[in-house]
């Protein structure tokens, strides 16, 4: 299916490596340009000459820290040209309500919560100019089906979800579409980082992680929200706005 999105302009952030690396190939695939933004900048540096030569789109990169809000704002007057924004970067910790103090809870919300809406809220003004837009957040299963050891992860997404809802439930009437994707567990080297240490702690052996790896419903591809996120993106979605849609294998129905 032809997605018709050849020639737009996508800004993702966390753009170097996991499920916004992988939107990045298929959006390139698509025939999108691309603004890649993450803190890691050889990694960006990385991604960019591998999608450029694959692809042959305009790739540029952005290494900054969007828990800053003046960064975030920054960006979105770098990119003042895009048609989709994908935000993506961050990660919270896990943890029950003892295990993750104020420190980690904030400097993780800046980054995943307040890093989203700081970097909508400057995309979507310009957007409205423009009458046409697509912001598309990928957040988190957590958000849908909170558990007590995520506490910190399933608050944020739940906060995402509710932001996502409340602006896109709007926006087509500012030519602007918002929804979101709620990602399950995925095929990423925070997942593998994440078993190691279960491995760890339990085996005494980080090398067993793959005994922990869950297997109903098993880990998705990243490829499997990037193609979701593109769909998403398109006109084949026009009349999708203020909804979220997990991708998890059934695990938020169950």
């Amino acid at each position: 299916m032809d997605l018709g999105l050849k020639g737009r302009t996508a800004l993702i952030t966390g753009g170097s490596k996991g499920i916004g690396r992988a939107c990045a190939q298929v959006l390139a695939a698509e025939g999108c340009h691309l603004h890649l933004a993450a803190r890691g900048e050889a990694e960006l540096h990385q991604t960019r000459e591998e999608i450029a030569a694959r692809f042959g789109v305009a790739v540029s990169v952005h290494p900054m820290d969007l828990s800053r809000g003046e960064n975030a704002r920054a960006l979105a007057e770098a990119c003042a040209d895009i048609d989709i924004l994908v935000n993506n970067a961050g990660a919270i910790p896990r943890g029950d309500l003892a295990a993750i103090g104020e420190p980690q809870w904030r400097e993780a919300w800046d980054l995943k919560v307040f890093g989203y809406i700081n970097l909508c809220r400057a995309v979507y003004t310009q957007m409205r100019t423009r009458h046409k837009g697509v912001i598309v957040n990928v957040i988190g299963a957590a958000g849908a089906r909170p558990q007590a050891d995520y506490i910190a992860g399933g608050a944020g997404n739940a906060a995402l979800m509710a932001f996502t809802k409340a602006i896109g439930g709007r926006s087509l009437r500012d030519g602007i579409r918002v929804v979101a994707v709620n990602p399950g567990l995925i095929k990423t080297e925070r997942l593998e980082k994440l078993l190691r240490s279960l491995a760890q702690n339990k085996f005494n052996d980080a090398d067993r992680w793959t005994e922990f790896v869950p297997k109903d419903p098993p880990p998705g591809d990243p490829e499997d929200i990037a193609h979701f996120v593109a769909f998403l993106a398109s006109e084949r979605a026009k009349f999708a706005t203020g909804a979220v849609f997990n991708v998890d294998g059934g695990y938020s129905a169950t």
